[in-house]
């Protein structure tokens, strides 16, 4: 059977700031409708990858590729077909979440009466109907969230890139952004999810890939995984493959003999 061209591919992928070295290396391929686990300590070159396969990095060595094109050659083709979702992204607060839409529906060359259909019916689906025409500058961080989710994804892209999507969301928003992506994994979107939130990676990811200082050190389901490392959650087998398992259990010692010190 032939194999599937991956509409991800990263070969030899070196990054560094400076005289430091964040990436050392990476070589991953991703198909059509994978959802994948980007996970890795804080440092580890997460958010370095995700930047530079969306163009905003440029300076780096090695190759990259977004459903055949060049990230580097063809960076402005590659956005027409992806959406970005930040962990900290800094909106225009002094805008309304329907001029905010409109503004970034713009960008993608989408009509309108196309964006302002797709904003209410994406906005009122997460609760945010009564404020659509309220200055953003008034939101909770979780409001804020909602509306930087639904940008990501107003253009209906190919892939999505999610860096930490949930944070700041409630309890009914999370398990409403859960069941988003697993419809669009079933329409045939690829995302690459990048969490510190273990146990949604777990339930979510067809594959997990761990990065640590630079370098992948496991690729595979989470069944495949925890067999690797005899572990019974992934954040047992993340633990033991960055090496915090013991160290953190050294460091809960030392913060509770700081607590009962004199």
């Amino acid at each position: 059977m032939q194999e599937l061209t991956p509409v991800i591919s990263i070969r030899n992928l070196q990054k560094s700031y400076g005289d430091q070295q964040v990436l050392k290396g990476i070589d991953l391929d991703i198909h059509q409708g994978e959802i994948i686990g980007y996970i890795g300590p804080n440092g580890a070159g997460k958010s370095t990858t995700l930047k530079i396969l969306i163009g905003i990095l440029g300076d780096f060595s090695g190759e990259v590729s977004i459903l055949g094109y060049d990230v580097k050659k063809d960076a402005m083709e590659v956005k027409k077909h992806i959406g970005y979702v930040p962990e900290n992204a800094m909106l225009y607060e002094v805008l309304t979440p329907m001029e905010y839409l409109l503004f970034i529906g713009r960008l993608y060359q989408l009509e309108d009466a196309q964006i302002e259909k797709r904003a209410k019916e994406l906005l009122s689906l997460f609760g945010l109907s009564d404020v659509i025409d309220s200055r953003m500058s008034t939101f909770s961080k979780g409001m804020r969230q909602k509306v930087l989710l639904i940008s990501g994804m107003i253009h209906n892209p190919d892939i999505i890139f999610l860096d930490e999507p949930l944070s700041g969301l409630d309890a009914n928003a999370v398990i409403l952004v859960k069941e988003i992506l697993a419809k669009l994994k079933k329409a045939g979107k690829t995302i690459l999810y990048s969490s510190h939130i273990m146990d949604v990676v777990e339930k979510l990811s067809d594959r997990i890939v761990i990065i640590n200082k630079g370098q992948i050190v496991a690729n595979g389901t989470f069944e495949e995984l925890k067999a690797q490392d005899s572990m019974s959650s992934l954040e047992g087998v993340f633990g033991s493959l960055t090496g915090g398992n013991h160290e953190n259990q050294a460091r809960a010692d030392e913060f509770i003999q700081a607590l009962s010190s004199l």
